[in-house]
């Protein structure tokens, strides 16, 4: 049967990849905006995916209108208390709830679970992210806003197997990734929905982020030109490598993946979680799936 999903900020940066994704795969999409009538638009889909950000404002309404038409929500958030709020607001839900499956809260999330793989648990995991450059879209930039206002100024770590607040300036290192990447310049304490998603089914104790400096120093810079197509698929120049190292007492276990493009790789993400079998409740991709083969059928290049 060919299903039909429901897409929320069709014609937003990411929106369009998902809408593109859906269609080559043969599967029916219905575009929706911030002014549609989401019980109209859900009668007849089988599932929505949520792109619609700041999540802070339509995450709730959207999973709320997704339990009354009975079908699957999924959404692309990065905004952390978002979906820490999802899990405690709708646990035990009738119908399947996927936050954050995304470059930031999903693909770290399944890097870290095949990582561990077999470990009951992990003392630390730490997500380091290198990317080439970082254009933000209007979408990301909206919610930088609304995070840093909820926030009011502090970042959140996770530690001890909680969140936590901190105030000063996040701190800044080298990490050395794997070729060709190599040692760069990072700002520590980027803390992403990793921090939410990891936890929420992973026994570890502390998780820490770190992001390439040169990605951080774009995402705060003036320039407000957002990503630029360069290829026919409508992705960036941008490329990404993320490397996850899980640790237990004095074992260590790491993850690698790469590819282009941060916005456009969340599209073939969600849409492989929405069109695979769903059970009831909240709960992250990791979770629900066998994160290494999950990750095989993403446009990833693994590396050793």
């Amino acid at each position: 049967m060919n299903k039909r999903i429901a897409v929320l900020g069709a014609t937003g940066h990411t929106g369009g990849f998902v809408v593109a994704e859906l269609r080559s795969r043969g599967v029916t999409s219905i575009p929706c905006g911030r002014g549609t009538d989401l019980d109209a638009a859900f009668r007849d889909a089988d599932a929505v995916i949520n792109c619609a950000g700041p999540f802070a404002a339509t995450a709730e309404p959207v999973i709320r209108a997704a339990i009354r038409a009975g079908i699957a929500y999924l959404d692309v958030t990065a905004e952390l208390e978002v979906v820490a709020d999802t899990f405690a607001t709708f646990a035990g839900t009738e119908i399947p709830i996927v936050p954050a499956v995304a470059f930031f809260g999903g693909l770290g999330d399944l890097l870290a679970t095949s990582a561990m793989g077999d470990w009951k648990s992990a003392d630390q995991v730490t997500i380091a992210y290198a990317l080439s450059s970082w254009r933000p879209t209007p979408g990301t930039r909206a919610t930088g806003r609304v995070s840093a206002s909820r926030r009011n100024g502090r970042r959140i770590v996770f530690a001890a197997h909680e969140l936590h607040e901190m105030t000063g300036d996040a701190p800044r290192s080298k990490w050395t990734f794997v070729e060709p990447v190599g040692t760069r310049e990072v700002v520590g304490e980027f803390t992403t929905a990793d921090s939410a998603t990891i936890p929420s089914h992973l026994d570890v104790r502390e998780i820490t982020t770190v992001m390439s400096a040169n990605a951080v120093d774009d995402l705060h810079g003036p320039d407000p030109q957002g990503p630029v197509a360069v290829d026919g698929l409508g992705r960036s120049a941008q490329t990404f490598l993320v490397e996850v190292v899980a640790r237990s007492s004095t074992e260590e276990r790491r993850a690698v993946a790469s590819g282009h493009d941060i916005y456009a790789i969340t599209a073939p993400l969600v849409v492989e979680a929405a069109l695979r079998e769903l059970a009831p409740g909240v709960a992250c991709v990791g979770a629900r799936f066998d994160a290494a083969a999950f990750l095989e059928e993403l446009p990833l290049t693994p590396r050793p």
